[in-house]
């Protein structure tokens, strides 16, 4: 729109990085050590697996660059699949405590703020010499696991290799041809081997992902969006849906890090999972399903709510994702903790598992590479490289970080939906309310998606009621969107 308002977005992202204690700027010292990797490059791994000739491939967003990890599928004696993740050694260039590692702990994570990204490593790693592009031959960690046509998993196995991805692919056209609503994208289009790989994971995943709502995992379908620069300097906010590809990525990765964490268990070693314990507002969840006519029981139940939203998806599919979103803003977000070995696992509540850790993108993720360090020490027999008090305050960092990282992109979000917007006052949405607090009531309109708060009329709402609401102020500065309800 010509009428939107001018704001330097790039800046502002900028300054809520450093306002929620990122440091966008790498340290001197790291300058030092990758000029050191340029000058003396790593020799491969002499004990590593050859895994190079497979027909490995990466699904991923469209603009990625840190490609973390790759997939294949083979069928195995017997019936059933053999499915391989490998995962970036991201460890062989990051030695624990180097410039670059004492860094990538302070930030934790990478944040995508929709304007800028800011990457937990300097990108002559993370989008260069340990991201898995194609055509590249790269150190992995390889997890492999045997489904069975139960959806059974077995005979896993966690081992270093060399590997070369074969294709890049993304998600919205890869989910769109597994769904059958467009034509296969070129690379896959060209490879008769690929279409039938893509497939055969698709059904895999697809099979590995009843089993797992059998068991109560969530059926939680959220709309992301993401801001695009059109022609003439406005910005217009997109919608990015989950598909089928987005969903192949994500079963996979579930069993591969319970893979993970199940083997670090069996040899004793301690570790960091990733757990979303008892819902916060579990009866603001049961009131909703009773308005929709279902009763869920008193105390939190994965496998009651699972059914539940079923329903509710097929019943209401237009209306489904703002009831998944009303569903994990009352779940509450997840943590970071030490899991000692033999001690009862805390599970994961949206997931229906109980080991869970995070293992598979340790270029964008702290947790993920010291699982991996965690992982080699294991497969090489020797000892911890981390104290238990360590993975502990590892575990904290990580999760206060994370929770600055959703504040910042957060904020990010506001200030580019204050900008998409500012030519729209007066504009009457449809919204659907997702927090009240002591601070306010928050709502996100359904088309586009924008968060705001109720600034007028906000008296009796919960989460997960659906308004009318009219737009009133935008304030990019403050990333302030302002409805009034109509």
């Amino acid at each position: 729109m010509s009428n939107q308002l001018h704001f330097d977005l790039s800046a502002a992202a900028r300054r809520a990085m450093l306002a929620h204690g990122f440091e966008p700027d790498y340290p001197p010292a790291i300058a030092t050590q990758l000029e050191q990797l340029r000058q003396h490059p790593l020799p491969a791994n002499p004990s590593a697996r050859d895994l190079r000739g497979v027909l490995w491939s990466s699904i991923d967003n469209d603009t990625s660059k840190d490609l973390d990890q790759i997939e294949y599928v083979e069928g195995v004696p017997g019936g059933g699949q053999r499915v391989l993740i490998g995962v970036a050694d991201v460890d062989a260039f990051v030695p624990k405590g180097s410039p670059i590692d004492q860094h990538a702990l302070r930030e934790t994570t990478t944040v995508y703020t929709g304007v800028d990204i800011f990457s937990m490593l300097p990108e002559v790693l993370s989008t260069g010499l340990t991201s898995l592009l194609p055509d590249q031959e790269r150190a992995a960690v390889v997890v492999e696991f045997t489904v069975d046509a139960q959806a059974q998993i077995s005979n896993t196995n966690i081992s270093l290799a060399r590997v070369t991805n074969k294709a890049q692919l993304a998600y919205p056209s890869v989910g769109a041809w597994l769904a059958g609503t467009a034509a296969a994208p070129p690379k896959v289009a060209a490879s008769q081997d690929l279409q039938q790989q893509l497939h055969l994971q698709d059904a895999i995943a697809q099979r590995l992902r009843r089993e797992r709502s059998s068991h109560g995992a969530l059926n939680l379908e959220t709309i992301e969006t993401q801001p695009i620069r059109l022609k003439d300097g406005s910005i217009e906010i997109e919608e990015e849906v989950k598909n089928r590809a987005t969903q192949l990525i994500e079963d996979f990765m579930i069993v591969a890090n319970g893979v993970v964490a199940r083997a670090l268990e069996a040899k004793h070693l301690s570790s960091i999972r990733r757990v979303v314990k008892t819902p916060k507002r579990w009866d603001r969840i049961v009131e909703i399903a009773a308005q929709m006519g279902t009763h869920l029981p008193a105390n939190p139940d994965p496998k009651p709510l699972h059914d539940f939203l079923c329903e509710q998806q097929q019943k209401d599919p237009d209306h489904f994702p703002d009831l998944s979103l009303a569903v994990i803003k009352l779940l509450g977000p997840g943590e970071y903790v030490l899991e000692k070995p033999g001690e009862p696992s805390q599970g994961h509540f949206g997931l229906a598992v109980q080991d869970y850790t995070h293992s598979t993108a340790p270029n964008r993720r702290y947790a993920d590479l010291v699982t991996q360090r965690l992982l080699k020490a294991m497969i090489a027999g020797k000892p911890s490289p981390y104290s238990d008090d360590e993975l502990a305050s590892v575990a904290a960092r990580c999760t206060l970080m994370e929770d600055a990282e959703r504040k910042v992109s957060r904020e990010m979000q506001k200030r580019i939906a204050a900008v998409a917007l500012s030519g729209r006052i007066g504009e009457v949405f449809d919204a659907i309310v997702t927090g009240v607090t002591d601070r306010g009531s928050f709502v996100r309109t359904i088309n586009p998606h924008v968060d705001g708060m109720l600034v007028r009329g906000q008296q009796g709402v919960d989460v997960g009621d659906r308004l009318r609401v009219t737009l009133v102020r935008t304030d990019p500065v403050q990333g302030y969107i302002d409805f009034a309800r109509a």
